[in-house]
């Protein structure tokens, strides 16, 4: 191509480039909440003249923080004019038709929200600077309405006997971890508080996490291939499921996965391993277990923790407090389900109902090629155990199983054990709301009534 012809072809694509229309900087759209009304008219200009559905989710986010009717008004009249959609104030209807419609999101989303968030607490900024990793949309993370351990975790917190347990009472709801002989109960009563505890248990360090919104306690290993991981509470949730951060890197870690889900470690094949605990009273707990501690009063922080006080009003009815993009109406929202997921299956997971299992004290099933068998015990407690092509057609509800056989296995935290000494290993299941673990988990199977 001649020297003349080639210069003027690169201008040509230079001008047509030019005319191509950019999406407008971050600041343009913090812009639309300032209280000056020039800045914030010729901010509302530039956005919709350059306007793309993809903005939808800036706007709705930043609607949640201004100060101002006004500037309220403002904002919900881009969005109305810019999409064509008339959803009014109300932020979940916003949030459906966006999660619905999938109109994708600004090029700089996460420096917006690493600068919308940094005005609440600037460490938040550390999860969405420089456009991090991610293996979960980030329009779907919601703030929770507190600082990063805002909900303080309890760091190896004060523990004492049965019998210093004075303020427990037997109808009150634990969860109850045994390991090797170490045997202790964290009351929901204080969990409900502080929502993660880090303990050593027999003689391992473990992350406790309990989601109050999604009604589920998951113990994890805290270390994965020799690395420790020190987590802490996010502030913020994912389908209405909290997310932690590890203080190293500022990862988000989904609660569910045990996973990273933001930021510098997604993508590094980090799972934490998850190990059994069961959701039982303290009564059935203390008298399983006598020599059992308990987490005491004493945790260095001032809360009511009176059975049943706090998510009083969230617990007692079956209204949300953050929408997540679906629902299923086989179960209420609240309904507690036992859930299930191998390592070795990991697109397999598996949720059965809880007054289902209340009713089929023995259940046997198949997970990822795994079989096992979960028991309940009169409590309404689920304990799961592998099962490896045996099937067990009675149980005293306490401490003894009867395979079709004939043959008693005793029934032990840590495994069923049979009259050779074989040993059928527990297997790590927890409970969970049924929105929640849904809304995670949308392909579940379900074992209903």
């Amino acid at each position: 191509m001649r020297p003349l012809l080639l210069l003027l072809t690169c201008l040509a694509l230079l001008a047509s480039h030019s005319r191509q229309v950019a999406p407008p900087p971050v600041d343009t759209f913090l812009l639309l909440a300032a209280f000056d009304p020039d800045q914030a008219a010729e901010a509302e200009a530039i956005v919709l003249e350059n306007w793309d559905d993809s903005y939808a989710s800036m706007l709705i986010e930043l609607h949640r923080f201004v100060q101002g009717v006004w500037i309220e008004r403002r904002i919900i009249e881009i969005l109305e004019e810019g999409t064509g959609q008339k959803l009014g104030h109300d932020p979940d209807r916003w949030w459906d038709w966006i999660w619905r419609t999938d109109p994708g999101t600004h090029p700089d989303y996460a420096d917006f929200k690493a600068a919308l968030y940094e005005y609440l607490d600037p460490r938040f900024a550390e999860y969405f600077d420089y456009d991090p990793p991610a293996a979960i949309r980030l329009d779907e993370i919601r703030w929770g309405g507190v600082p990063q351990d805002g909900i303080p975790p309890l760091d190896h917190p004060k523990m004492i006997t049965a019998a210093e347990a004075e303020y427990m009472d037997d109808d009150n709801v634990i969860f109850g971890v045994a390991l090797d002989g170490d045997i202790r109960a964290y009351p929901k009563r204080i969990l409900a508080w502080h929502e993660m505890f880090k303990d050593s248990i027999a003689g391992e360090h473990y992350t406790g996490v309990y989601c109050t919104l999604c009604g589920t306690m998951i113990l994890y290993r805290s270390a994965f291939d020799g690395v420790h991981h020190e987590l802490g509470t996010s502030g913020f949730l994912y389908r209405s499921n909290k997310l932690m951060y590890d203080h190293a890197t500022k990862s988000l870690w989904s609660t569910f996965a045990g996973a990273p889900a933001v930021g510098p470690l997604v993508g590094r094949g980090i799972s934490l391993e998850p190990r059994y605990v069961v959701t039982t009273t303290w009564e059935e707990w203390r008298r399983r277990h006598p020599e059992t501690l308990v987490l005491s009063l004493d945790t260095g922080h001032e809360r009511d923790y009176r059975e049943g006080v706090a998510y009083r009003d969230y617990f007692a009815t079956d209204r949300l407090m953050f929408t997540v993009p679906e629902l299923d109406d086989r179960l209420d929202n609240k309904d507690e389900v036992l859930v299930l997921r191998f390592a070795e299956a990991p697109g397999e997971q598996l949720a059965i109902e809880v007054d289902f299992l209340a009713r089929n004290r023995v259940y046997h099933d198949v997970l990822g090629g795994r079989e096992f068998v979960a028991l309940t015990d009169r409590s309404g407690a689920s304990r799961v155990y592998e099962s490896a092509g045996r099937r067990f057609t009675q149980w005293d509800g306490d401490s003894a199983v009867i395979d079709e056989s004939g043959e008693r296995w005793t029934v032990e935290e840590g495994a069923l054990t049979g009259p050779a000494a074989e040993r059928l290993e527990r297997l790590p299941a927890h409970r969970a709301f049924w929105f929640g673990w849904y809304a995670r988990y949308p392909e579940t199977r379900l074992v209903r009534r």
